[in-house]
């Protein structure tokens, strides 16, 4: 279970940002105060809660007796709308629509709902959908840099701001969170989740959806939350974005699908069907995913949409013979709501129902779950937005900027700080030369998958710095070098991203002379160096985790002039920084920090902040370890784990977890409550963590376990709690971890089924998924 986790830093700005927004009476565990501690419970039988009140369901099913066929099957089509297009009004006019996408302007929100409304028989709504991924109006950092601050308080808090500003904007429906483990840095989509480990994806769904959707669904002023992608889209062969995924059951049940489960019993309301094969049978027309596992084990009670074009793609997948084949398969197998940007297959399944292919119960089983979601999100008693009010409760709020700063300081990790580098001392670097491509770059500082932002609000790093140094002091900016795709975003039209002119060999040379002749007139230079935001994210896989471009270059020429150096990677996966760890003293992983990432560097750099994050994910050496986990299982040797490779150490860069600070902590005097259980009863492990440095800061405490033996092979160590402490100089405290039947249970491939079996325990207590701290108990 995980410990309560310490808010030394408060919600007073949020609790304040939510009284202001008048138009919405929020109520929840947010204006309560911290986020109670989640608890991950991979237990046997349906455990989704009931998400939709009596009366919401009653309604539904007086409306469902009244509706027609066609209207009934037209609630189950989705499309995207990224201009006006007169055949997507025909089709909201005519009840063939439920849902359109990404429309943000209020105004045409309005202007689609009147036709949806007033060209319904019984007034159905539509349900706006947008990719509220990491922020709204205000840009947090990206998912697994929130997953870094091992803070699922802060993530609940953040979710809910984004999900508060979208819903005033007229905004029902988000696609987050997504909770793919990805043990795979070379899949582009790492970004979005929350890394390599069920356990910790399991606490940030949580948190999540709570922030999107609040207590409950149709909590006033919140968003339907969406968790994707059903199920095992991060395990794709080779990292790449589509490809598919072939897991085994226990790969399947112990790693992939525990943090779905418990999003789900945290109440989301609605599953996103993956693109890829699973096992060779796309997850789209899964009917074992998609009825036997979340509907039939887990009791779930909302409804599944598929991703983009996951139907009509059954048929290039070899499933589906054609696209009234590929409708059919999705529908019988549990898909609700067809999302399309282009041609809905879901538009042939009158004919479906006409030949008897499917039946009127079937089809009153598809759309109650979508009928009951819009009345238990109030959408038929409001459907309109108020526009000056979503205009007011967009605009830039101090608080919201904050916590996005807040959240961008906690999530930063320090990966090295030779000599104590870090945090520079302002008197003793009168001159600072910040040099990189993504040292002045507003996009690049937000991050992928932002959309109603306002990109004059971001402040990027050389804008931080700027603000931060005083009198005295200068600072000398330069990229250095240009880095760019070597084919374009598929999401340029979408998200405008555009790429850059590229610079000719005359012009980049200058740059790149210009730049090491700034930094060989600093006392200090600081690098701010990584990937461009289009680099990743969805079709942004990459073959090599090398810096792009001529980055690397650049790095060593400025290293090679003597000056102290400093390394702040922006980025969203692990990249190839072995040379760097040998050859520049300070290194601070910044990740896509948002909107306030160029505050939080400044503050960081020189101290006003202590980076307390840790890595969700275990960093490679170099891309030829991939995949490289902690998680991983024994071998028959086990004392050569690491020497796996004959030229190089197996071993990672750096461990799981891992993650320095400005100050020094000591963990130690683990004890248990029992040294003998039976199956079924909990233990408490306790231990002692002190900050034995000169400034106060935080420290991530996580608590690893181990099976020694039974009916199957487990990992050499798996996370089972984790807390993260602020303490001053001197200052102790005492965490607490609770292991009970749902940490020892696991799913046996020798079984087929969970077992809690009798073994010898193994636990560690440290600050990384290397802890020495250790103990062992009993379950008989």
């Amino acid at each position: 279970m995980f410990a309560s986790l310490n808010d030394h830093h408060g919600n007073h700005a949020l609790r304040r940002s939510l009284a202001n927004v008048a138009c919405w009476s929020i109520a929840g565990a947010l204006a309560a105060g911290p986020a109670s501690a989640a608890v991950v419970r991979p237990a046997t039988g349906p455990d989704a809660p009931a998400i939709f009140s009596a009366e919401s369901l009653a309604r539904t099913d007086t409306l469902l007796r009244k509706m027609t066929v066609d209207e009934k099957l037209g609630q189950l089509s989705q499309l995207f709308q990224f201009r006006k297009s007169s055949k997507l009004d025909g089709m909201v006019r005519e009840g063939k629509l439920g849902s359109v996408l990404f429309v943000t302007d209020p105004a045409e929100i309005n202007r689609l709902q009147h036709l949806a409304v007033e060209g319904s028989r019984f007034g159905i709504p539509l349900l706006f959908g947008s990719d509220v991924v990491h922020g709204y109006r205000t840009i947090f950092p990206v998912p697994i840099a929130l997953a870094a601050s091992w803070d699922p308080a802060l993530v609940e808090r953040a979710s809910a701001i984004g999900a508060i500003e979208a819903r005033a904007g007229g905004i029902g429906w988000t696609f987050a969170p997504m909770v793919d483990v990805a043990r795979d840095p070379r899949w582009g989509r790492i970004v979005e989740g929350a890394g390599e480990d069920p356990y910790l994806n399991a606490a940030m769904a949580t948190a999540q959806v709570r922030g999107i959707q609040g207590p409950s669904l149709g909590t006033p002023g919140r968003l339907l939350a969406t968790v994707k992608h059903f199920a095992g889209y991060g395990a794709s062969e080779g990292g790449r974005d589509h490809d598919a995924a072939n897991l085994s059951d226990a790969q399947l049940q112990n790693v992939y699908l525990p943090p779905f489960r418990a999003a789900i019993r945290a109440g989301a309301g609605t599953i996103m069907s993956a693109y890829m094969d699973l096992n060779d049978v796309p997850a789209t027309g899964n009917r074992w995913l998609l009825r036997d596992v979340l509907r039939g084990q887990w009791g779930f009670k909302g409804f599944v949409v598929s991703d983009n074009n996951a139907v009509n793609d059954l048929v290039p997948h070899g499933y589906a013979s054609d696209r009234r084949d590929a409708a059919l398969r999705a529908f019988k197998s549990g898909v609700n709501m067809e999302m399309a940007s282009y041609s809905n297959a879901y538009a042939t399944l009158r004919e479906a129902f006409d030949q008897h292919a499917i039946d009127a119960a079937e089809v009153d089983a598809a759309v109650r779950p979508i009928l009951a979601t819009k009345f238990q999100l109030g959408l038929f008693e409001h459907p309109y937005v108020d526009e000056a009010k979503a205009r007011a409760a967009v605009q830039r709020a101090p608080e919201y900027q904050a916590e996005a700063r807040l959240a961008a300081e906690r999530s930063a990790v320090l990966l090295r700080n030779e000599g104590n580098l870090l945090p520079l001392d302002p008197a003793a670097y009168k001159r600072i030369a910040l040099i990189g491509p993504l040292a002045d770059s507003r996009q690049d500082t937000l991050g992928p998958w932002v959309f109603a932002h306002d990109l004059d609000d971001t402040v990027t790093i050389a804008q931080g710095l700027r603000t931060r140094l005083g009198a005295g002091q200068t600072l000398d900016v330069a990229p250095g070098v240009q880095i760019r795709r070597t084919t374009p975003s598929p999401f340029e039209s979408i998200f405008k991203e555009k790429t850059p002119p590229v610079w000719d060999a005359a012009h980049a040379g200058e740059e790149f002379e210009k730049a090491l002749a700034m930094a060989g007139k600093a006392d200090l230079v600081v690098l701010a160096l990584g990937e461009k935001q289009d680099m990743i994210g969805e079709s942004a896989s990459r073959s090599t985790l090398a810096l792009p471009g001529d980055q690397q270059r650049l790095m060593e020429r400025v290293v090679a002039l003597g000056k102290p150096v400093v390394l702040l990677l922006v980025n969203g996966r692990p990249l190839d920084i072995g040379w760097a760890h040998a050859h520049v003293p300070a290194i601070l992983e910044l990740w896509y920090p948002g909107a306030q990432g160029g505050t939080a560097a400044a503050n960081l750099l020189f101290g006003a902040a202590s980076p307390g994050g840790k890595l969700p994910f275990t960093w490679p050496r170099n891309v030829g370890q991939v995949p490289l986990y902690y998680g991983h299982n024994l071998t028959q040797d086990p004392s050569e784990q690491d020497r796996r490779y004959w030229n190089e150490p197996g071993s990672p860069l750096f461990p799981f977890g891992y993650g320095l600070s400005y100050s020094t902590f000591k963990v130690g005097e683990l004890h248990l409550s029992k040294t003998r259980i039976h199956a079924g009863e909990s233990i408490e492990a306790t231990a002692v963590v002190e900050n034995t440095g000169p400034v106060t800061a935080d420290q991530v405490v996580q608590l690893y376990l181990h099976q020694r033996y039974g009916s199957a092979s487990r990992p050499v160590r798996e996370l089972k709690g984790f807390e993260r402490v602020t303490l001053r100089p001197a200052e102790k405290k005492t965490v607490r971890f609770t292991l009970g039947p749902d940490e020892l249970r696991y799913w046996s491939a020798s079984a087929h089924d969970w077992v809690n079996e009798a073994s010898t325990f193994d636990v560690w207590v440290g600050t990384d998924s290397r802890a020495t701290l250790t103990t062992t108990f009993i379950q008989q």
